[in-house]
C-alpha cells in the first residue's frame, strides 16, 4: 500500500464529518466564553486518557467510569472552575451537566462526557452552567470549533486547533482536535484538555491502544512547570462517517491512521508548550546514550523540569553545570566523565569537562533565539528520549501569584 499524504487542513475539531461544536458564556467567567459543547451526529466509539494525579476532579472520575462503555455522543466542558476537591456535591454537579445535555440531545447519558478546568477547590456555579447548556445546543454548528476552543481556555493566550486530512481506500478521512493548556503542564498529562474527533471507523479497544501510544509520544513528552493537575483529560472519538471500512490491527491502513493521529496530538502538544505561562522560549531537550530509553526520559525530564536550568534558559546563560547537576539528581546510572553537552548545536562539554568561555558565549548567542535545542550524550548505552519544555520567567510567577484574583 502506497503511504498516502497526510496534510494539515483548517477546521479543528469540526473538520471531520458529522461533528458540530459551540462555545458560549455561561457566567462562570465575567465576560469570556466558558462553556464548550461538542456533538457527534452519529454515536462514536471513544477512547480516553486521564490524569495520573491521585487527586482527581469529579468530571475525571465520571469520565473514567463512562470510558468503559466505549461510546460517545457529546462532550460538555467548562473553564474557569475545575470542579476538583469539591466532594459529593462536585460529583453531583458533573452528573447534572451530563444529564442536562443528554436530555436536550435525546442521547443516552452514558454517552455524554464532562470535563472542567480552572480554579481548584471551589464549587461550580452549577445553576449558571445548566442555564448555559441550552444556549450552547442552540449554537452548535460545523463552524463552532474555534469558539469551543476558546471556551476551554484558562491562562491560555490563544485557542489551540489542529486537523489533518488523508485518504483511505480512495476516500477522504479527517482527524481534528482542540486543546487547552498553558500552566501546570507536566508529562503524564497536566492541566490540559484535549478533544479529538475523526470520521474514520475503528473499535474502541483498538482506538484505546493507539491513543496510549500516541499520547506517550506527544502530551507525555512535554513540560512547562513540572506540575501535574487534577483535571487532565484526552478524549478521541470516531464516528465512522467517512464510510471507509473499519480499521483493523496489524494493517498498513491502521499505521496511516496512527501516524495522522500522532501528527494532530503532537501539533496540539507543541502549541501548549509554546503558550506556556510566561514563557519566552521553546527548548527541545534530547538525551541519548543512556542505558535504557526509560533512563533517557527520566534524565530529559529532570533537565526540562529543573527551575535552575529553566531560569538559565530565560537568562540566556549557558550554565551547563546546572544540566549536569539535574542529570545527577535524576537517579539514573551514568558516568559524569563521559558526558557531552551541546546547546544550540554548539558543543560546550566533552568528556565531562567544559570547553571554555568562548564555547559558552557562542552557545549563549544561540540561546537568544525563541527556539533552540539542548543535546546530551551520556555515552552509556543506546537509550534516547526527547522532551519539549520552556524557560521560566518572572511573568510565570506573576500569572500564578494572581491566578485567583
Amino acid at each position: 500500500m502506497k503511504q498516502p499524504t497526510i496534510r494539515d487542513i483548517p477546521g479543528g475539531i469540526t473538520a471531520a464529518k458529522g461533528i458540530r461544536a459551540a462555545g458560549v458564556h455561561s457566567g462562570i467567567k465575567k465576560t469570556a466564553l466558558d462553556l464548550a459543547l461538542i456533538v457527534s451526529d452519529r454515536p462514536a466509539t471513544v477512547a480516553g486518557v486521564t490524569t495520573s494525579n491521585r487527586s482527581k476532579a469529579a468530571p475525571v472520575l465520571l469520565c473514567e467510569q463512562q470510558l468503559k462503555g466505549g461510546r460517545l455522543s457529546a462532550i460538555v466542558a467548562n473553564s474557569g472552575n475545575a470542579n476538583a476537591c469539591t466532594g459529593f456535591q462536585g460529583e453531583r454537579d458533573a452528573v447534572q451537566m451530563r444529564d442536562r445535555l443528554a436530555g436536550l440531545l435525546d442521547r443516552p447519558a452514558g454517552e455524554v462526557f464532562v470535563a472542567s478546568t480552572g480554579v481548584i477547590g471551589q464549587r461550580l456555579p452549577i445553576a449558571k452552567v445548566l442555564s448555559g447548556i441550552p444556549d450552547g445546543v442552540g449554537r452548535l454548528s460545523v463552524g463552532g470549533g474555534e469558539a469551543a476552543a476558546r471556551a476551554i481556555m484558562t491562562t491560555d493566550t490563544c485557542p489551540k486547533e489542529a486537523a489533518v486530512g488523508f485518504e483511505l481506500d480512495g476516500k477522504p478521512v479527517v482527524i481534528g482536535g482542540i486543546a487547552k493548556g498553558s500552566g501546570m503542564i507536566a508529562p503524564h498529562l497536566a492541566t490540559m484538555l484535549c478533544f479529538v474527533g475523526t470520521d474514520a471507523k475503528i473499535s474502541a479497544p483498538l482506538l484505546r491502544r493507539i491513543l496510549r501510544r500516541t499520547v506517550e509520544e506527544s502530551f507525555n513528552a512535554i513540560t512547562v512547570d513540572g506540575c501535574m493537575s487534577t483535571n487532565d483529560t484526552v478524549l478521541v472519538f470516531a464516528n465512522g462517517m467517512s464510510e471507509t471500512p473499519p480499521l483493523k490491527a496489524g494493517t498498513p491502513r491502521l499505521d496511516v491512521f496512527e501516524k495522522a493521529l500522532l501528527q494532530v496530538l503532537s501539533r496540539l502538544a507543541r502549541m501548549i508548550v509554546m503558550d506556556g505561562e510566561g514563557a519566552t522560549k521553546l527548548i527541545r531537550i534530547e538525551v541519548m546514550g543512556a542505558p535504557t530509553a526509560r533512563d533517557a526520559k527520566v534524565a530529559a525530564k529532570a533537565i526540562a523540569n529543573s527551575p535552575l536550568v529553566k531560569t538559565a534558559f530565560f537568562g540566556e546563560d549557558c550554565n551547563w553545570g546546572r544540566i549536569v547537576s539535574a542529570i545527577g539528581a535524576s537517579g539514573i546510572r551514568f558516568d559524569p566523565d563521559c558526558v557531552e553537552i551541546s546547546v544550540g548545536r554548539i558543543p560546550v562539554v566533552r568528556k565531562g569537562l567544559g570547553l571554555g568561555a568562548a564555547a559558552e558565549r557562542r552557545a549563549a548567542m544561540r540561546m537568544r533565539r525563541p527556539e533552540f535545542e539542548v543535546t546530551v550524550n551520556l555515552h552509556g548505552g543506546t537509550g534516547g528520549a526527547a522532551i519539549l519544555t520552556t524557560d521560566l520567567s518572572e511573568a510565570y510567577v506573576r500569572i500564578n501569584a494572581g491566578y485567583r484574583s
